[in-house]
C-alpha cells in the first residue's frame, strides 16, 4: 500500500489555506532565508507558467508529531497548532515568499545578495509586462516600504507608488492584489477609466497565471514512520544543509512541551543549566556534541530493553536490538531521554576523568570523539564500580585496542552497540573479549607511515608515550605531575627528535624524518633550544642550561621515558636510533592492549604529513 499520493492545487487555495493555518511548518524546518532576487525570480517564473517544482507536505495527526509553527509573516497567536491538517516537508522557501507577497499587506522582509536587510513591497510596471514575457524580469520590481524610489542621492523622486491614487498615475500594480484584484480596479476605474482596457489586458495576459496556476504536490500519509518522515525531509531538502538527530528530536520533544534545545544549551533567561554547561567545565567534554549524547543515550535504552527483554524469555528478533544508528535515536521516546540523561551526564564526567587518567589532557589529542560514546554509556552502567582495579583494566584495554587498531573511525554505530554488549559481559564475567579488542591488529610497519597528528594512533601513541612516564627534556617532569593550571601553561607538543633541517642536510626523506618513530612529546622551550642543531649538539646545550643542569645520565634517564635509545641520539645514528625507537614502541604497544604484535607484509595506510611539517 502506497503511503504517499500526488495531486495538483490551484496556488491561490494552498496560500488561502496557508493563511488559515490548515498547512504548517513542523518545527524542525529552518528559517524562511529567501532574498530578493529569490522572489522576483520565482514571480517572474509563475507570470510566464514555468514549473516552480512540486511541494511535498505531510498529512498530520499520525503518530509522527512535531511542533508546528506558521509560515514566516503570519501572526503565530491567531493560528493554532490543532488546526494543522498538512506539514510542509519541501517548498517551504516557495511557499512563504508567495504567502507573503500575494496574501499579506505588510511589507516582505528579505535582504540583498549580500545579506543585507531589506523590507520590500512588489509591483509590476503593466505597460512594461505588455510588451511580452521577456520583459517581465525588469517589469517586476521591489521598492522599500516607503514606496518611493529615489535617485541623485535621494534628492529627486523617480517613482512614487506611496499611494493608490500614485500606483494608478504611474501604471503600477501591487503584487498583493494578484488573487483578489476588485478593490484596486474599481480604484483604477475611479481615476482613470481610459488606462482600464489595458488593464484588462494585463489582467488576461499576466493575473490570470497567477490565479490559475497550479502547484503539483505529494503527500505522504501520516501512516508513515517518523524515521521515515525525517529520511524524506533530508533528500528532498534543497537547502543543502541537512538536519541532526538533535534538531528532528527538538521538534519532536517540542510536541510534549520539553525543550531539548535548552535543556542542552541552558537557557539564561529562565535560569535553566544545560547539559553541554555541565560537561563544559572538563577539558575533554566541551566539544561532546548533542547528537553524540542522544546516541549513548539510544545506546542506555536500547541496551536496558534488551536485558528486560532476555530476562522475560524473548529469544531471536523478538529480543530489542542495541543500537546508535539514527532510527535507534529518532525512535527514543521522552520517557527514555528522562529517565538516563542525568546517569549518561555523569558517565561523560566520569569518561573525561578515565581519559585524565591516561594522560589525555586536550580535545585536539583525543583520537576518536566517537568512542567517548560507548565509554559515556558503560561508564554510566558501571557507577563508581569502573574504579575498581580490575574493571578499570579492562575499561582501558578496551580502549587503546580502539585507538591504536584505529577501528572508531568513519560510521562505527554498528560496533558501538556491539561493544557496550560485550563489554558489559566481560566485566562482569569471564565472557570472551570484546570485539573492539579481539578485531585490534597493530602492524609494526604503520609506525613508519604514521605522520599526520589527524590520525588517531598517531596522537594514540604521542599520549602513551605521555602515560609511560615521558619526561620533558626541559622541564624534566612527566605529564601526570602537572595540575590543570600547569598543564596549559607547560602543555607538551609533538616535535622532531632529528630536527628536520639536520635530515634534510643528510639525506633523510620527508617520509622518515616526518614519521611518528621521531616524533615524541616535549614542551615549546625544550623544542625551541633543539632549533636545527644535530642531537648531540643540542644535549650539550640542554644539560648544561641553567635550568636543566643534567649530567649524561640524568639526560639519559629522560631520553629512556621517550623510547629513545641515548647512545643512537648521541651518536647522531638516525638509521640505529630509528630501530631501536621501534622495537621500544612495539613493546610499549603490545602491553597496552593485551596483544603480542605479529609481522606480516600486510599493507598499511600512508598518512599525509603534516602541513607545518
Amino acid at each position: 500500500m502506497s503511503n504517499f499520493d500526488s495531486t495538483r492545487k490551484r496556488l491561490a487555495d494552498l496560500l488561502r489555506d496557508i493563511v488559515a493555518g490548515k498547512i504548517q511548518l513542523p518545527d524542525f524546518q529552518r528559517g524562511w532565508v529567501w532574498g530578493d532576487q529569490d522572489i522576483r525570480s520565482l514571480l517572474v517564473s509563475i507570470a510566464r507558467a514555468f514549473p516552480v517544482g512540486a511541494v511535498m507536505m505531510l498529512e498530520a495527526g499520525g503518530d509522527t508529531r512535531f511542533k508546528v509553527r506558521p509560515v514566516e509573516g503570519l501572526d503565530p497567536a491567531k493560528i493554532k497548532p490543532e488546526e494543522t491538517e498538512l506539514l510542509i516537508l519541501d517548498g517551504q522557501q516557495r511557499l512563504t515568499s508567495l504567502t507573503q507577497v500575494l496574501m499579506l499587506q505588510q511589507p516582505v522582509d528579505t535582504h540583498t545578495h549580500t545579506g543585507k536587510p531589506l523590507r520590500r513591497y512588489y509591483y509590476i510596471d503593466i505597460e512594461l509586462a505588455l510588451e511580452g514575457e521577456e520583459h517581465y524580469e525588469n517589469a517586476i520590481i521591489g521598492v522599500d516600504e516607503s514606496r518611493v524610489i529615489k535617485e541623485n542621492f535621494g534628492r529627486d523622486i523617480k517613482l512614487d507608488l506611496s499611494t493608490p491614487e500614485k500606483e494608478y498615475e504611474n501604471f503600477y500594480f501591487p503584487c498583493n492584489q494578484i488573487l483578489n484584484s476588485d478593490e484596486w480596479e474599481e480604484g483604477l476605474l475611479a481615476y482613470d477609466a481610459a488606462k482600464f482596457g489595458r488593464y484588462a489586458q494585463f489582467r488576461k495576459q499576466i493575473l490570470n497565471e497567477f490565479r490559475n496556476y497550479n502547484v503539483p504536490i505529494i503527500e505522504l500519509s501520516k501512516e508513515n514512520k517518523k524515521e521515515a518522515v525525517c529520511l524524506v525531509f533530508e533528500k528532498v531538502n534543497t537547502g543543502g544543509v541537512s538536519l541532526t538527530v538533535f534538531e528532528l528530536m527538538t521538534a519532536t520533544y517540542a510536541a510534549d512541551d520539553v525543550n531539548l534545545r535548552d535543556e542542552w544549551y541552558g537557557n539564561p533567561k529562565q535560569d535553566i543549566k544545560g547539559i553541554h554547561q555541565r560537561l563544559s567545565k572538563q577539558r575533554l567534554l566541551c566539544q561532546v556534541q548533542p547528537t553524540e549524547f542522544l546516541q549513548a543515550l539510544s545506546l542506555l535504552h536500547t541496551w536496558e530493553k534488551r536485558q528486560t527483554d532476555l530476562l522475560s524469555g524473548k529469544t531471536g528478533k523478538q529480543v530489542t536490538g542495541v543500537s546508535a544508528k539514527r532510527e535507534a535515536v529518532l525512535s527514543l521516546p521522552l520517557a527514555a531521554y528522562q529517565q538516563w540523561k542525568t546517569k549518561l551526564t555523569d558517565g561523560f564526567w566520569k569518561a573525561a576523568k578515565f581519559l585524565r587518567r591516561e594522560s589525555f589532557f586536550s580535545t585536539n589529542d583525543l583520537p576518536y570523539r566517537t568512542q567517548l560514546v560507548p565509554l559515556a554509556a558503560v561508564l554510566a552502567l558501571l557507577g563508581d564500580d569502573w574504579l575498581q582495579p580490575t574493571i578499570y583494566d579492562k575499561l582501558a584495554r578496551w580502549f587503546w585496542c580502539g585507538v591504536l587498531g584505529e577501528l572508531y573511525g568513519g560510521a562505527v554505530e554498528t560496533r558501538m552497540a556491539l561493544d557496550i554488549q560485550e563489554l558489559m559481559e566481560w566485566i562482569k564475567s569471564s565472557h570472551q573479549e570484546p570485539a573492539t579488542i579481539r578485531d585490534a591488529n597493530f602492524q609494526p610497519n604503520r609506525l613508519e607511515t604514521l605522520r599526520s597528528r589527524n590520525s588517531a594512533a598517531y596522537k594514540g601513541i604521542s599520549t602513551l608515550v605521555q602515560r609511560e612516564g615521558a619526561k620533558d627534556f626541559f622541564w624534566k617532569s612527566t605529564i601526570r605531575d602537572l595540575s590543570e593550571d600547569d598543564w596549559e601553561d607547560n602543555r607538551l607538543d609533538i616535535h622532531h627528535i632529528f630536527p628536520k633541517k639536520w635530515c634534510e642536510g643528510k639525506g633523510v626523506p620527508p617520509s622518515r624524518y616526518n614519521s611518528i618513530l621521531n616524533k615524541t612529546p616535549i614542551s615549546y622551550k625544550a623544542n625551541r633550544m633543539i632549533g636545527a642543531k644535530a642531537p648531540s649538539e643540542y644535549l650539550v646545550q640542554l644539560q648544561t642550561h641553567k635550568a636543566v643542569q643534567l649530567d649524561d645520565v640524568g639526560m639519559d634517564g629522560i631520553l629512556l621515558t621517550h623510547s629513545i635509545d641515548p647512545t643512537k641520539l648521541r651518536q647522531d645514528d638516525f638509521e640505529g636510533f630509528v630501530a631501536a625507537r621501534k622495537r621500544s614502541l612495539l613493546t610499549k604497544i603490545e602491553a597496552v592492549i593485551g596483544k603480542t604484535i605479529v609481522w606480516s607484509d600486510e599493507t598499511v595506510p600512508e598518512d599525509e604529513a603534516d602541513k607545518d611539517d
